[in-house]
């Protein structure tokens, strides 16, 4: 899909981003001017791994996929970015490469680019916008350092339990039951967590058949978030 203008129509989508919301209307108006806007289609890759690029890219409208792939073409998934969110950061930072492709999963998800200075000034001239860049930076840690350990030390079926535990955590809570939508697909679960899309689905008939799990049409319902949680860590501390 072809770029818009520079500080287009869109430019009032910045209030959506959280990282921005220390900012006056006025200060995101400025950032938004300074941004490159583009529409993607479904599948289209907004960032290439190891690419030379610097340009932060807000998500203002759809998701995005971080992602990438192994020497023999398998795709493992790092996380799915929601519209409000930004990617990209860390070479805005650093100045190195990139270290994961991007990849739209909505039709016409909407980016609006910053290049890297006026990042880099936002991030020295706002010491708000600063300390939430800290924790965003701490938080991807954190989650690094848990998929790490893990891959490291529990076995596929409980990956795909911890997986499923990370997305209930954020779904929609309705008491004890906690809702996933849409649906995640297999394949998706089985990239994030380094197994066989027929591992999850196993996993999942198994939580089905013991009433953890409960399909809809539109929603993955985990029927007792405790009780999933309390499988999880049990495993955990097993190790």
């Amino acid at each position: 899909m072809p770029d818009t203008a520079t500080g287009g129509p869109e430019a009032g989508g910045l209030e959506r981003i959280a990282l921005l919301r220390s900012l006056t209307p006025e200060q995101r108006a400025a950032v938004a001017r300074q941004c490159r806007w583009r529409r993607f289609a479904a599948d289209e890759q907004l960032i290439d791994h190891w690419a030379d690029t610097r340009d932060v890219g807000f998500v203002v409208e759809g998701r995005v996929r971080v992602l990438s792939h192994s020497a023999g073409g398998r795709e493992i998934s790092f996380s799915d970015i929601e519209a409000g969110e930004l990617v990209g950061e860390m070479s805005a930072l650093d100045g190195r490469p990139r270290s994961a492709s991007v990849v739209a999963l909505t039709e016409g998800a909407l980016v609006a680019f910053l290049p890297a200075r006026p990042f880099q000034e936002l991030a020295t001239a706002h010491p708000e916008l600063a300390m939430a860049m800290m924790l965003r930076l701490c938080d991807k840690l954190r989650g690094a350092t848990d998929r790490i350990m893990e891959l490291s030390t529990l076995g596929a079926n409980n990956r795909v339990h911890a997986e499923l535990l990370r997305l209930a955590k954020r779904g929609k809570r309705q008491g004890l039951a906690a809702i996933i939508a849409p649906i995640p697909v297999h394949s998706d679960i089985a990239a994030r967590v380094s197994t066989t899309r027929e591992t999850v689905a196993r996993v999942l008939s198994d939580l089905t058949r013991d009433g953890l799990v409960e399909r809809r049409p539109d929603a993955l319902v985990v029927c007792d978030l405790g009780r999933l949680e309390m499988l999880v860590e049990d495993v955990r501390g097993g190790v």
